[in-house]
């Protein structure tokens, strides 16, 4: 038997340079934000001015870009998307100041914040360079780094989209490796990172498996589950203008957003001006035939077919063996009693709403109620003008947001109603998540509290937060990957023995041999 000998093994052990590259990011993360934790308010509003200004400019270009990669959406909404998540994004947070120390003399507590440090985010190929603008808007805004993971089929945008927001935060003063993006994500590295030790945070967007795998990491986690929305349409309700909302939420984008309904379910006896409302809207309401044959294209013995997933309502028709008009908005299967065990209610990310409808408002909000299990804690939506029916629907309902008169795939995220704007919707506990609304950067930062005794006779110290704007010392930021801009090297004795590990073994692994 051949032995062989030290520094043959050593060139068998091929180094895995996506891997080492990723943890080299996260070590450049580390460095970053430590200058960038301790930046004044003014400072950190500068840099997420330029960062939403860059985003907003190439908001088209990302849009186009997207779909011609993944291959889900329609252009137009994802240029929406993408804008939405910029300047208006930062307009909504402009004033909730995360930077500055609070005083609250009633109570004798002094607040101090404390930025969470790195976050790792990781970006679905559904919506790609929007979940890269909004979650990169809000580590900048809590002072945090961000290292961004996107899904494989939409990575080339998303590298660049974070490239040049990253190139728009260092022009305004922000540290280098402050926003950065894994170039060759995969399954492996992925769970090596988010089991690293220098992560600060998980934002976990995407499967339900990577999400549970982000909760299971040892590092805290920030996830959010899968939707399901159920959508009630009350006899009270306009009948014309809740189905204009109905298509209009359901054909946005493809409905490729989680917030998009699923089901919608009304009474017997409103359920025919439902379907000629809908038809008149742009929507394809099924007949018995056609119903079967979608839900057999749709649901295989694998699960959903992912095909669908993003495609336009014409091109499921098509595959599905419909004859439908090339300008359809939506497709709509119906299901003439409610139940649970028909998969057509189960969430279908494509333009396919199901509808069915109850003998009356109990049983369609117990309806309702178990249907919205397989997507807990998310979101339903209710059109109609009894405010008695919409508590109790609210009430029942397994979940954290109920949109009203409104498309609940815009609404629910913010866009079209005054809930948080957001690509995280947090399910709560119902959903197996640790935050059950939409999160935004106050999530990225906890505080540390100054807490004098309550005793009247034991005064409260006076307080000179001028010493904590004092500008940081400057920090050089270790070896800048490809295509940032170098700062100068830290001296030896300032690099902690970890990185400088690092450092040496990335050099050691770019030589001739691969030792």
């Amino acid at each position: 038997m051949t032995v062989q000998s030290p520094s043959e093994m050593a060139r068998l052990n091929v180094p895995d340079r996506d891997l080492s590259s990723a943890r080299m990011k996260v070590g450049r993360a580390g460095w970053a934000v430590r200058y960038y934790s301790s930046f004044p308010r003014e400072a950190v509003l500068k840099i997420a001015e330029a960062v939403a200004r860059a985003a907003h400019e190439k908001a088209g270009f990302y849009a186009d870009w997207a779909v011609r990669e993944t291959g889900f959406g329609v252009v137009e909404h994802k240029k929406i998307k993408n804008e939405l998540s910029a300047m208006p994004l930062l307009d909504y947070y402009r004033d909730l100041d995360l930077v500055s120390p609070r005083v609250d003399a009633a109570r004798k507590i002094v607040e101090l914040p404390k930025p969470a440090g790195v976050v790792f985010a990781l970006a679905p190929a559904t919506n790609p360079v929007a979940t890269v603008y909004y979650k990169t808007m809000l580590a900048i805004l809590s002072r945090n780094a961000i290292v961004i993971s996107p899904h494989p089929a939409a990575k080339d945008v998303s590298v660049d989209a974070a490239n040049t927001l990253a190139r728009a935060a260092e022009a305004a003063g922000a540290p280098s490796g402050l926003i950065q993006c894994i170039e060759n994500p995969s399954v492996p590295l992925v769970q090596d990172i988010m089991g690293s030790d220098k992560i600060s945070v998980i934002m976990a967007t995407g499967g339900g498996a990577m999400v549970r795998a982000a909760y299971s990491s040892s590092n805290p986690a920030l996830g959010v589950g899968p939707g399901n929305a159920v959508a009630y349409v009350d006899p009270t309700a306009k009948v014309d203008q809740t189905a204009r909302r109905l298509v209009a939420s359901k054909s946005f984008d493809n409905s490729v957003l989680c917030t998009n309904e699923s089901v919608v379910v009304t009474l017997h006896s409103n359920r025919g001006n439902l379907e000629r409302a809908l038809r008149t809207a742009g929507a394809h309401v099924c007949n018995a035939e056609e119903t079967d044959r979608l839900r057999d294209y749709l649901f295989t013995d694998k699960g959903f077919n992912v095909a669908a997933i993003g495609k336009s309502a014409a091109w499921i028709a098509d595959r599905a063996g419909l004859r439908v008009s090339p300008s359809v908005k939506i497709l709509v299967p119906v299901v003439a009693e409610p139940g649970q065990d028909d998969m057509l209610f189960k969430e279908k990310l494509c333009p396919v709403l199901t509808l069915t409808s109850a003998v009356d408002f109990q049983q369609a909000v117990t309806f309702a109620k178990h249907t919205a299990r397989r997507g807990a804690g998310h979101s339903a939506a209710f059109h109609g003008d009894d405010p008695a029916r919409l508590l109790h629907f609210s009430q029942a309902m397994p979940v954290y947001r109920v949109v009203v008169n409104a498309p609940c795939s815009q609404g629910a995220a913010g866009f079209q109603t005054h809930l948080p704007p957001s690509f995280m919707i947090g399910t709560g506990f119902k959903g197996r998540s640790s935050v059950g609304e939409n999160v935004g950067p106050q999530h990225l930062v906890h505080w540390t509290r100054i807490a004098y005794n309550s005793d009247a006779d034991v005064p409260m110290g006076q307080f000179d937060f001028s010493a904590l704007d004092a500008p940081p010392p400057t920090i050089a930021s270790p070896d800048p990957a490809p295509g940032f801009a170098a700062q100068p090297a830290p001296s030896s004795t300032s690099l902690d023995r970890d990185l400088l590990r690092q450092l040496i073994l990335e050099e050691l692994r770019g030589m001739k041999g691969g030792a």
